[in-house]
C-alpha cells in the first residue's frame, strides 16, 4: 500500500529571511531606478578643491626644496671629507715609509730597535702607551710614531664622519622621493579635477584668475620702492623684471620658480645670499609682524607652517609666484594668511 506522507511545510523561519530579502531587493532595485544620477561638480567648487590640493602640493614642495638643498649640502661635505682621507692616507703613507728607512738604516748600523720592529708589524697605539718602550726610542723615532699615531686617529674619526654622512645622504634621497611623488600625486589630483570643467568653464576661471592679478597690480604703489633699502628695492626689482613667468615646483630661476625659490633668487640678483626655503627665510632676518611696518622688498611669509613666501610690493599687495597653473604676479597679502614679514 502506497504512503501518503504531507510534504513538508517551508518553516516560519525561513518563509520570513526570504520575504525579507525579496522585499529588500525590490526596494533596492526602486531605489536604483529612482537615484538620481551623481552631479558633476560646479566650476566654483572645481576651483575650491585645486586651489587646497595647490596648497598641499606647495606644503610638500617647500620640504622637497629643503630636502633637495640637504642633500646638495651632504654632497659636497662627504666629497670634501673623502678628499681629506685620501690626502691623509697619502700623508700616513710617507709617515710610514720614513719610519721604515729609520728602521733600515739601524738595521745596517747592527739590528732593528725590538720596538721599531715591533711597530713595523702592528697597531703603535699599544706601543706609544708603554714608557718602556717610549725609553727604547730615540726622539726622532717618538716624533715619528706620534705623528703616524695623529694622523691614524684623524683618519679614522673622519671615515666615520663620512659614513655617518653616508647614511644621512641615503635617508634624505628617500625622503626627497616621497615628497616628490606626493608632489606630483597632488598636481595629477588637481589637473583630474579641471580636466572635469567643460572648454567654457576654463576660460571662464582663467579670465577671473586675470583680473584678480590684474587689480592687485593696478593697486601696488610703485613709489614705495624707495622706503626700502638698496639690497631690498634691487631685490624687488628683479622680481619684478619675471613677472609673468611660470610657477614650477622645485625651480629657482631664471625662467621659472616656485615661491621660495622666487624670493631666493630676487635677492641673489641683489648680490644678498638667503635660504633656498620659506622655512628657512622665516628665520633669516628680523621679523615685523605689522603690515603697516612692512617695506617693499621685504619677504612675507604666510600660514602657520611658513610654507609660502613672497615679496612685499606695498600697499597691502605681494609679489609672489603663488602656485602650479599661476605665474609670478601681484596679489593682495588679505587672500592668505599672513604671519609676519622678514626684513633681510
Amino acid at each position: 500500500m502506497a504512503s501518503h506522507r504531507r510534504p513538508k511545510q517551508p518553516s516560519r523561519t525561513r518563509v520570513t529571511v526570504l520575504t525579507t530579502a525579496a522585499a529588500a531587493a525590490v526596494a533596492f532595485s526602486a531605489q536604483a531606478a529612482n537615484a538620481a544620477p551623481s552631479e558633476k561638480p560646479s566650476k566654483d567648487e572645481v576651483k575650491s578643491k585645486v586651489d587646497a590640493l595647490y596648497e598641499q602640493a606647495e606644503q610638500a614642495t617647500e620640504k622637497l626644496d629643503g630636502a633637495q638643498e640637504k642633500q646638495e649640502k651632504l654632497q659636497k661635505e662627504i666629497s670634501t671629507i673623502q678628499d681629506n682621507v685620501a690626502r691623509g692616507q697619502e700623508e700616513l703613507n710617507k709617515l710610514r715609509d720614513g719610519l721604515g728607512t729609520m728602521a733600515s738604516a739601524q738595521y745596517r748600523t747592527g739590528g732593528i730597535d725590538p720596538s721599531i720592529q715591533l711597530f713595523l708589524s702592528s697597531d703603535p697605539d699599544t706601543y706609544l702607551d708603554k714608557a718602556s718602550t717610549m725609553d727604547q726610542l730615540s726622539a726622532q723615532q717618538v716624533e715619528a710614531l706620534t705623528k703616524i699615531q695623529g694622523k691614524q686617529r684623524e683618519l679614522a674619526q673622519e671615515r666615520a664622519e663620512a659614513s655617518s654622512k653616508l647614511k644621512d645622504l641615503s635617508a634624505t634621497r628617500t625622503e626627497l622621493k616621497k615628497k616628490k611623488d606626493e608632489v606630483k600625486s597632488k598636481l595629477a589630483a588637481a589637473q583630474k579635477l579641471l580636466n572635469t570643467l567643460t572648454a567654457k568653464e576654463k576660460a571662464a576661471l582663467d579670465a577671473e584668475q586675470a583680473q584678480a592679478a590684474n587689480r592687485s597690480s593696478s593697486r601696488v604703489d610703485l613709489g614705495n620702492t624707495g622706503s626700502a633699502s638698496g639690497r631690498a628695492a634691487s631685490a624687488f626689482a628683479a622680481a619684478q623684471s619675471v613677472i609673468g613667468s611660470p610657477y614650477v615646483y622645485g625651480a629657482s630661476g631664471p625662467s621659472s620658480f616656485d615661491c621660495s625659490g622666487l624670493t631666493s633668487w630676487a635677492y641673489a640678483q641683489a648680490g644678498v645670499s638667503i635660504p633656498r626655503t620659506s622655512e628657512a627665510q622665516a628665520n633669516a632676518g628680523t621679523r615685523i609682524y605689522s603690515q603697516s611696518d612692512l617695506k617693499v622688498g621685504d619677504l612675507v611669509i604666510f600660514y602657520g607652517d611658513f610654507h609660502h613666501v613672497g615679496l612685499y610690493a606695498g600697499n597691502g599687495q605681494v609679489l609672489h609666484a603663488p602656485h602650479t597653473g599661476a605665474v609670478v604676479r601681484y596679489e593682495a597679502i588679505s587672500n592668505m594668511t599672513f604671519e609676519f614679514g622678514v626684513r633681510i
